[in-house]
């Protein structure tokens, strides 16, 4: 690739970059369906015509938006996985990744939350299959670990889609509290660990019907 070609392409990913970026912030309090062309093309300081040298469409757009913010859980469950080796501590350490993620990237939070619970067509589609995708990895996480061994698949995605409706329970309390509020947090903090621990409680006795 030619020095030219190499400039081409970094200006081709900086404008992607700023096309995504200006929809992120658009997306602060409303939903994608709101969201126009002309709006996203304006914030980000290019003419709408260069908007599909990047993007087939709008939904186009928000499918990739929604493949940025799963990357950001997925670095969150990465990150995690570094926890300590007793299930308090895992559950501890997972929580606390959990909240200076959100912190760190509220906006593909609340980007992901929102459309999960209250987005519609391709969007959102996108938000439940990469969701069922994420509860899957997530599944196989599981199986390393001493008492999940001999659980059945099917039996370790059911484990691993109940942590994850409670991970993004604890995702909505922290994106409704007020920034800076640190008992506010302190005490999401608290219900998500017993959130988990209530989920990993019966795992000793746990004993399929299968």
């Amino acid at each position: 690739m030619t020095a030219e070609q190499v400039t081409r392409h970094e200006r081709k990913e900086r404008t992607r970059r700023a096309l995504l970026d200006a929809a992120l912030r658009l997306l602060a309090d409303r939903g994608f369906a709101s969201l126009s062309l002309r709006e996203v093309t304006k914030q980000a300081g290019i003419v709408p015509t260069a908007f599909y040298r990047h993007f087939a469409s709008m939904e186009d757009l928000g499918v990739a938006l929604v493949e940025e913010s799963m990357r950001t859980l997925r670095g969150m469950i990465r990150a995690a996985r570094s926890a300590p080796a007793s299930s308090a501590g895992i559950i501890r350490a997972s929580v606390r990744t959990l909240v200076e993620h959100v912190r760190a990237h509220e906006d593909h939070y609340r980007f992901l939350t929102r459309e999960r619970y209250g987005g519609t067509g391709t969007v959102q589609r996108a938000v439940a299959v990469e969701l069922r995708l994420f509860s899957r990895e997530l599944a196989v996480d599981l199986a390393r670990f001493e008492g999940l061994r001999e659980w059945s698949t099917e039996d370790l995605n059911m484990m691993a889609d109940l942590i994850v409706t409670a991970m993004l329970g604890t995702v909505l309390d922290l994106l409704e509290a007020r920034p800076g509020d640190t008992d506010a947090v302190a005490h999401i903090q608290r219900t998500a660990e017993k959130r988990l621990r209530l989920v990993t409680v019966g795992v000793p006795g746990w004993r399929s019907d299968g």
